[in-house]
């Protein structure tokens, strides 16, 4: 009898480990910050008014976390590449986490890089990443100034108007 009950107790555990095991864990959810639309306004018309200031006519792009264009500014008179040069500037600052420009360096020492040869990728300078902390939700990309280092100060301009934003 005792042998009955010592295996009925084992199968018993055994089942309820089982299911245990094989029960959907509780919903997990992934907490992040995003870049609003109001902040892509800020980061793109004040990174074209710095532009406009120096004499520069350019145009701008602002991604999101995942690459997608959240809002893009064709700035008046401007050349008829500086649009997607903008958005190729902004696309490779996000997917690489990096200044855009940080690309030729890297293309330079790989020659193989695989990354060249992506949709939208550029070496081009001119973009930064937007970042809270060390987390990147986004990326700034302006063309259309006489250098891509210009271009570049003129995102930094932006993204500095909403620093106290990326916390």
């Amino acid at each position: 009898m005792s042998a009955y009950f010592t295996r009925f107790a084992l199968a018993g555990f055994a089942c309820a480990l089982v299911t245990a095991l094989a029960a959907p864990a509780s919903a997990q959810t992934v907490a992040r910050k995003d870049l609003s639309i109001d902040g892509a306004v800020t980061i793109a018309t004040t990174a074209m008014a710095d532009c406009k200031a120096k004499g520069y006519k350019v145009s701008a792009t602002v991604v999101g976390r995942n690459g997608e264009v959240l809002l893009q500014l064709r700035g008046d008179d401007t050349g008829p590449h500086t649009m997607e040069n903008s958005f190729k500037k902004a696309f490779t600052a996000r997917t690489f986490r990096i200044a855009s420009g940080e690309m030729e360096k890297r293309l330079k020492d790989n020659p193989q890089m695989g990354a060249q040869y992506l949709t939208g990728f550029t070496t081009a300078r001119g973009a930064l990443p937007i970042m809270i902390g060390e987390e990147v939700i986004g990326a700034a990309g302006v063309s259309g100034a006489p250098g891509g280092d210009k271009d570049e100060a003129c995102v930094k301009a932006g993204i500095e108007k909403v620093a106290d934003q990326l916390k």
